[in-house]
This record gives structure tokens, sequence and C-alpha cells, in this order.
């Protein structure tokens, strides 16, 4: 069985939806839930769109957020008797994804998908398929469409 279940989440609803799926696998063998959050850094684009003009605490600002957003995450699976903790990350998604699960030792990643498919996979790529082809362990995946805004630097999976 699952001693140790990753779980990336980018602070959206669709990245949410794995969480009753994790619970379900971590609660009744009593198997520890590891949240991911990865901040990008500032892409050009960003840059680019600001004027070239980018606050120097934007970045900070992006972490603060992330951390709370996590804590909130951990204490609502606490509550439900989850063994919980959080890793907040910097980098590229799935690249920081793979190396979490390595570090930690995880068994399984579950993670929701964006559902993403032809172009809009183009355009945005995909963190969910990167992640499956790169990881080290099973992942249990999940596809949902529904459509929920991301904050803009934060890693759509």
């Amino acid at each position: 069985m699952y001693e140790r279940v990753l779980v990336p989440l980018d602070g959206s609803e669709i990245a949410e939806a794995i969480l009753p799926f994790a619970e379900k696998l971590a609660g009744p063998v009593d198997a520890e839930a590891m949240l991911v959050r990865v901040v990008e850094p500032l892409s050009a684009g960003e840059a680019f769109a600001a004027g070239g003009v980018v606050a120097p605490d934007t970045l900070f600002l992006r972490q603060l957020e992330a951390k709370e957003y996590l804590a909130r995450v951990e204490r609502r699976l606490a509550n439900k008797g989850i063994r919980v903790k959080t890793d907040l990350r910097n980098g590229a998604p799935a690249a920081e994804i793979v190396a979490a699960a390595t570090s930690w030792g995880a068994d399984l990643i579950a993670m929701a998908t964006h559902g993403r498919g032809g172009l809009g996979r183009l355009l945005f790529g995909s963190v969910a398929e990167a992640v499956l082809r790169a990881a080290p362990v099973p992942v249990l995946m999940i596809r949902t469409t529904a459509k929920v805004s991301v904050p803009a630097g934060e890693a759509q999976l």
C-alpha cells in the first residue's frame, strides 16, 4: 500500500479536485500526504506586459500567498485526520514535482490535470504530462475540465 502520497497543487479548484482521492488513499491506511506547490519565476512575457518594470517583491508575494494557501489546505486535511506536510518550491513545475517525489520518497503522485488538448496543450504545455513521463513512482491522475482561473505565474497542472 502507499505510505507517502505527493499531491501537487497550483491554487486552483481544478488541482484541488484530487484531494478527495488523496484523502481516501491516505486516511484509511494512515499514509502521509505531502502537498507541493511550485511558484514559477517571472516569465519574460510577464515582464514585457509590465513594461519591463516588475516590483522586486512580486516573487516574494507569490511565495507568501502560496505558503498561506498550503497552510489552509494542510489544516483542512489535518482536521480530517490526515497526516500532512507541505513543500513550497520554486522553478519549473514538472521538474520540481518530480524532484519533490524523489527527495521525499513518495510512493505515489496524485494529481489533477486541467484536461487541455490540442492547441491548449501546445501553447501552455502540460505539467501533468511531463510529470507522468518523468515520475519515479506511479501517478494517479484525474482529468477535470472545469474552467477555473489560476493566478498569474502559478503552474497549471
